[in-house]
């Protein structure tokens, strides 16, 4: 029993994909059409950089989900391995929306447009250097809630994913987040201050929900058979509906990682298949349970090597 998963941003580099897209014309298409439905030559970005340009948030999100799309396609289409047996998809993040693309929920054009929305939308939610994210390593999720809550008058953060044993993400402006780092410190608590221009997954994201509800609740969602695990709840979905209002819940909410992998292996998941750039997902999945079988799909040979 298997599930495919979908990584989220971070896992970018210029250059991913070439193997495929040198090689294979629905990988050549699917560039054409992302480039024809956004307007922009995210094509070129992907494949030639600059970095910079594609670290933007706004270019991000809409390459990893091309690149993972296209491998998606490739190993069912060229490689007649059946995906959609899985007993669930799931994604990190923007890897959710991989992954309701790719299970058949949102055809890829709408989700290309939507995920471009959405990483600019999430970028100007608040002012440029004014949040950030904080990742706590080595403790767990009940000590640092308990933290939150304790000082909850001094100063605003927000777990935004929990990723695997010992790993947590927080978000919140830079001068609550310098204050929750001191109180980590004298509780010998290790912590590193992420690279990003942005708290993702907290209640400073507000705006970027208001302009997602809109986007999201005007696109056309399909009826699929394949079944979801949520961010949101870490359970499972399949009607479309209430995909929708967790999709705009996701924005502010906690990416419940950690517990969407152990709901799988509880309900008898023990091969993982994560489809995209990098292999972040794997990382944090060994880090739950050693005893898995996790494949990452990056390349062809990746591809023949796999076994479901």
């Amino acid at each position: 029993m298997f599930s495919v998963i979908f990584p989220g941003q971070g896992s970018q580099l210029v250059g991913m994909g070439k193997e495929f897209f040198d090689k294979y014309d629905l990988v050549k298409n699917l560039f054409k059409e992302a480039d024809s439905a956004l307007g922009v030559n995210l094509s070129k970005i992907i494949l030639e950089g600059p970095k910079k340009e594609l670290d933007l948030t706004v270019n991000t999100q809409p390459a990893i989900f091309l690149i993972s799309c296209c491998i998606f396609k490739v190993i069912n289409e060229k490689f007649n391995i059946d995906l959609k047996k899985a007993k669930y998809f799931a994604g990190h993040s923007l890897g959710e929306y991989s992954a309701l693309s790719s299970a058949g929920y949102l055809n890829f054009s709408d989700t290309i447009k939507l995920l471009r929305i959405r990483g600019e939308a999430m970028q100007n939610a608040v002012p440029s250097g004014e949040g950030g994210m904080l990742a706590v390593l080595g403790s767990k999720v009940e000590l640092i809630e308990k933290i939150l809550n304790e000082n909850s008058n001094n100063f605003f953060a927000q777990i935004a994913n929990d990723n695997s044993e010992g790993q947590i993400v927080l978000s919140g402006k830079n001068n609550d987040l310098d204050k929750l780092i001191e109180i980590l410190k004298s509780n010998k608590i290790k912590n590193i201050k992420l690279p990003v221009s942005a708290p993702f997954h907290c209640q400073l994201m507000n705006k970027a929900t208001q302009i997602m509800k809109v986007e999201i609740e005007k696109t056309d969602f399909k009826d699929a058979s394949n079944t979801l695990i949520s961010n949101v709840t870490a359970k499972e979905i399949s009607d479309k509906d209430e995909l929708k209002k967790l999709l705009i819940q996701q924005i502010e909410n906690r990416v419940r990682w950690r517990e969407s992998v152990i709901y799988m292996i509880n309900t008898g998941v023990k091969h993982f298949i994560e489809i995209g750039p990098g292999k972040v997902l794997s990382g944090l999945i060994k880090r739950i349970n050693k005893d898995l079988k996790i494949d990452t799909i990056n390349n062809e040979s990746d591809i023949k090597d796999l076994k479901i």
